[in-house]
Order: structure tokens, then C-alpha cells, then sequence
């Protein structure tokens, strides 16, 4: 089955937005190079997750004696991206994703794979390339990375507020709570 790849060497722009009210949220993952523009769903806790463990790559990289990356601290202000998302139009929903680091490059590489059919005798049977699968594959500079982990997390951050008796988001229309029993 052939992989139809999205790759970004050096984005324009890399950011996690969302479309929709908090609690019925849409989160996208959405690079751009030019007039290239690729966005991919994904799920809130992979958001989280992902600024999570990019800001822990370079945070062990800020340890390499020297700095020889050159990795911020923080976000340079000069790459802080308070945009609203551009025109999405969704390429695929992200399943499985790899966070990695390229120090011949000094960039943080990002894949993330689109949900795939269980159905892998269908694959087997392809020979049109109709069960194509995709994948984006987005290299990121530390500066940039750093930036986009920050974003993230106040994206993630700003959905709904949480119950102080329960812990469960609240909706705008109420929230009844079940508390356990003693």
C-alpha cells in the first residue's frame, strides 16, 4: 500500500488550532509552506501530549554542554503565533505519532499517520492505489518547536473549565455531578 507523504522541511508555519466551542472541539494540526497548507486532525490529548514531549526534548537538549543547538528557554517572542487557524480543509484524522530529533539539522521531526482500515486483506487486494494511506512528516526548528509547544498547551488549556467537586469539564448549559458515595 503506498504512503502519500506530506513533508515540511522548514515551515512558514506549524500550530495546533481548533474550530468549534469548547466541549465540541475540533483540534488540527496545521503546517505551512507558501501556498502549501496541510491540516490534520487530531484528538485534544494528543495535542497535549505532543507539546509535552516536544518541550522535554528540548529541555535534555538545553543540557548538552554548551547549548550547541542553540535551544530557547522559552518561546522567542518573535515566533509567538496567536493566528487563527487558515482555511482548513482536513487531509486525514491522525492515529499513531513519532516525535523525534535530527541533529544534523538541529530540528524537531514530527510524523503523524493517518487512521488506517483494520482491513489489511482489502490492502493486500489494492493495486489502484485506492487504499492509499498518508502520513505528514513536518521538521521543526528549535525556536519553532518551542514556540508551538507553548501554543498548544494554551490551546489545550483554553477548552472548558473543570468541576471543583467532581473534576469533569462543565458545559456552557450546566454540569450536574455525581458525587461518589461515602
Amino acid at each position: 500500500m503506498p504512503t502519500r507523504v506530506h513533508e515540511f522541511a522548514w515551515p512558514d508555519r506549524v500550530v495546533v488550532g481548533t474550530i468549534g466551542l469548547p466541549g465540541a472541539r475540533t483540534f488540527y494540526l496545521q503546517v505551512r509552506a507558501g501556498t502549501q497548507i496541510v491540516s490534520v486532525a487530531l484528538e485534544k490529548e494528543q495535542s497535549a501530549l505532543l507539546a509535552e514531549k516536544i518541550d522535554e526534548i528540548l529541555d535534555q537538549l538545553i543540557t548538552v554542554e554548551g547549548n550547541p543547538f542553540s535551544v530557547p528557554t522559552g518561546t522567542p517572542i518573535e515566533l509567538v503565533d496567536n493566528d487563527q487557524l487558515e482555511a482548513v480543509q482536513e487531509q486525514f484524522r491522525t492515529g499513531a505519532m513519532s516525535l523525534g530529533w535530527d541533529p544534523t539539522t538541529a530540528q524537531v521531526v514530527l510524523e503523524a499517520y493517518a487512521i488506517t482500515e483494520a482491513d489489511a486483506d482489502a490492502d493486500a487486494n489494492d493495486e489502484d492505489g485506492a487504499n492509499e494511506t498518508e502520513m505528514l512528516l513536518v521538521r521543526m526548528p528549535v525556536g519553532t518547536a518551542r514556540a508551538f509547544a507553548k501554543r498548544t498547551r494554551e490551546i489545550v488549556g483554553a477548552g472548558r473549565p473543570t468541576c471543583p467537586l467532581c473534576g469533569y469539564p462543565i458545559d456552557a448549559d450546566g454540569h450536574i455531578c455525581t458525587l461518589p458515595e461515602v
